[in-house]
């Protein structure tokens, strides 16, 4: 038993817990030194850390999906190409923004070292062509016609190429079948931007920096159902970049397909009759410069009539929508966007405007009828028409003496069109306008549809233009300014217009009704809205919205959306005004009338023809050639600038375009195996149950397998009964 008393024990034990408080005191205030340096001190940065290098995502780009034509033939689609890409971010990493490697990169691809810099450079207000507009975080493609050997060199020697890629990818392919490119009816894909990204963010369908984007035709209206929705792989990572695992997904959706109403052998047949009229006239002489047709532009526009649906659409000049893949150069870019080209990107059925000339006449014979006049009346068909001490001639001064506005149509007279307009201007208190005035034709012209989107489905369709009192005031008070410092009384004739002009530019004169009574004078119209209302007239009635797409059908093509016919509204007129209209435009092909010689040996009792043609007049330039056909089935409009006469220059055009879609021949006898269209598509191509179309062949058009001209090859007319031929107009 120990003699140690119990007090003894204490100041050692007590001793040992105070150092024991001490220790843990200080492991304490180390821990929390230690967060308080984690999370407070450098807490943002080990933060912005472990979120940099959190979650890391793969995207694979969405096959887009194809474009058919009304049979199942694709006109857009995607083919798998080995595509060279660069890196700018890990290129800018390098010492010398990775010139060295691009340089070495273009020895292998046979490429200029300017060339590949050119291609990776971003695009700003100041950088021409070619230059990335996508995001500068993404791959740029390089080339996207690397051969095997190249892409090879590129993947064995990673080393010699950080920032480069070389894979496989699907690539947008156009490939004009039957040598129907469909141009600017298609479009064309870029890159998105980042302000697009962000503007989209919060839709229903935003961007991934990935992702080609439609810029123009069907492939920027429909563009969210063709893009269908990228494929995302998301890898958890750590701070040096080692994947940790695999985390949610999200599969690729490849995109719809879009049906088109375009026939591509109709197509193939408009493009090809529509630059030949354009080659052939251009070695005309013109007989009121002397010098030859310019012909420096056209379109044609072939629609279903019952319908609006878009058979065919062909622009000129055109271009080759391929160029815009892998990143177009900047020779193509340069040819495609300058004055000397006469800039191919438009597409001159929606965004060419001229005055309509004779072919607007329907709508003043529309327009005087409902000013109170009959249709069947008699109105003077003189040889010229004057306002005091200015005279208007008829086409070749020849008058016809009284006669209809269905005869008036036939021999495209302007005098009778020239004497409403006025009456009507003075009816409605000239210069000075009545409170009640009824203005008519303006009216009519805008109840028709022109001065408006016709609603197509394709993007920038421009209104064109209808030179009333309000267009006259709201004109002349943009543009006074520069009339009055550009006037000069006296002076040469552009100087003197634009004096007068300084004065009294906001009035509408005599002579603005009188030119615009047969489309002249200011007015602009575009070759889709005057095919719109000549097919209203065919119908019925009835103003449709023009449509290119079809039908949308899912990857699986289990889903089908079929877009419908819209009407946007009905021509202003009853249906007896409408039937006198379809008479008078059938004499026109008829003997005497001024598209007769064009259409020598029509079956008109199986096929009945109707048509209007047009001669319009442009200060400065040679005349316009319009003309306006239809059938039952059938809307032809063409147009071309500085052509010459609409018969003349547009006349066996659209006749070879007839010919190719009922199969007819010259004595206007119809084989059906040669016909390619004689009553319009109306079902859709068959979906396999694994969702794809079997496409039919098309082969190229043959134009001799087809009239060329009516006239015979040296030119002669057949003999007609009844008066000479209008050609003039």
């Amino acid at each position: 038993m120990s003699n140690i008393p119990e007090t003894g024990r204490t100041p050692r034990v007590q001793t040992r817990l105070v150092v024991i408080q001490v220790l843990v005191f200080s492991l304490l205030l180390t821990l929390g030194g230690r967060l308080w340096y984690l999370q407070i001190r450098n807490g943002k940065e080990y933060a912005d850390e472990a979120k940099s290098n959190n979650i890391q995502q793969v995207v694979t780009p969405a096959v887009r999906g194809s474009i058919l034509d009304a049979r199942g033939v694709p006109l857009a689609d995607n083919e798998t190409r080995l595509v060279v890409s660069a890196s700018r971010t890990e290129l800018m990493k390098m010492k010398d923004d990775g010139k060295a490697v691009l340089t070495r990169l273009a020895g292998v691809l046979n490429m200029k070292p300017e060339d590949v810099a050119n291609k990776i450079r971003l695009c700003d207000s100041k950088t021409p062509k070619p230059c990335w507009n996508g995001s500068p975080y993404q791959p740029i493609p390089v080339t996207d016609e690397a051969t095997v050997q190249q892409a090879l060199t590129i993947r064995e020697s990673t080393e010699d190429f950080p920032g480069i890629t070389a894979e496989l990818t699907a690539v947008r392919r156009y490939p004009a079948p039957g040598k129907a490119r469909t141009a600017q009816v298609l479009g064309y894909l870029s890159p998105v931007t980042d302000d697009e990204i962000t503007k989209a963010k919060d839709t229903d369908s935003p961007f991934l920096r990935s992702d080609q984007v439609g810029r123009s035709g069907i492939e920027r209206t429909y563009d969210k159902e063709l893009r269908g929705k990228a494929g995302v792989t998301r890898y958890e990572v750590d701070n040096l970049g080692r994947v940790m695992g695999q985390t949610k997904s999200d599969p690729g959706v490849a995109g719809s397909t879009l049906v088109t109403s375009i026939d591509a052998r109709v197509q193939a047949v408009a493009e090809y009759e529509l630059a030949q009229a354009m080659k052939t006239v251009r070695n005309e002489t013109d007989k009121i410069t002397g010098r030859k047709y310019e012909a420096d532009s056209g379109a044609v526009v072939v629609m279903e009539t019952k319908t609006g649906r878009v058979v065919a659409m062909a622009s000129q000049p055109d271009y080759d929508p391929n160029v815009w893949i892998g990143g177009i150069s900047a020779t193509d870019y340069a040819a495609l966007t300058s004055k000397k080209s006469n800039y191919p990107l438009l597409n001159r059925g929606i965004q060419g405007q001229a005055p309509a000339g004779s072919i607007f006449k329907v709508i003043s014979a529309s327009a005087a009828v409902r000013a109170g006049y009959d249709f069947n009346d008699r109105y003077n068909c003189s040889a010229s028409y004057s306002l005091g001490s200015r005279s208007f001639a008829n086409f070749e001064s020849q008058g016809h003496g009284p006669i209809t506005l269905g005869d008036a149509l036939k021999y495209s007279c302007n005098t009778v069109f020239y004497a409403l307009g006025h009456k009507e201007w003075q009816k409605d208190g000239g210069i000075t306008a009545n409170k009640d005035a009824k203005d008519w034709f303006y009216v009519t012209a805008r109840d028709f549809g022109l001065g408006s989107e016709t609603g197509i489905d394709l993007p920038n369709e421009v209104k064109g233009r209808i030179p009333d009192r309000q267009w006259k005031q709201a004109f002349w008070e943009a543009n006074k300014d520069a009339w009055c410092k550009q006037g000069k009384k006296g002076g040469s004739y552009v100087e003197q217009i634009a004096y007068e002009n300084c004065l009294e530019g906001n009035q509408l004169k005599a002579y603005d009704s009188i030119n615009f009574a047969i489309g002249q004078g200011d007015v602009l119209v575009t070759p889709i809205q005057m095919a719109t209302i000549y097919a209203a007239i065919s119908n019925g009635g009835t103003l449709y919205d023009p449509t290119v797409g079809k039908a949308v059908i899912s990857p699986d093509g289990k889903q089908v959306r079929e877009i419908k016919p819209k009407a946007h509204g009905r021509l202003p007129v009853g249906q007896e005004t409408i039937r006198d209209l379809d008479k008078g435009l059938r004499s026109v092909v008829e003997p005497g009338g001024t598209a007769a010689w064009r259409f020598g040996g029509w079956p008109q009792d199986k096929i009945p023809m109707r048509a209007k043609t047009g001669t319009a007049q442009v200060y400065g330039k040679q005349t316009t050639s319009w003309l306006a056909t239809y059938t039952d089935d059938f809307t032809i409009v063409m147009t071309i600038s500085q052509g010459g006469t609409g018969s003349g220059a547009s006349g066996p055009a659209v006749r070879n375009i007839y010919d190719a879609l009922y199969g007819l021949d010259d004595a206007g006898n119809q084989d059906l195996k040669r016909a390619l269209l004689p009553k319009p598509q109306k079902t859709l191509p068959k979906v396999n149950a694994d969702g794809t179309i079997d496409a039919p062949a098309v082969k190229p058009y043959d134009p001799k397998s087809q009239l060329v001209d009516p006239a015979g090859p040296d030119g002669a007319v057949p003999p007609l009964a009844g008066p000479p031929p209008h050609r003039r107009d």
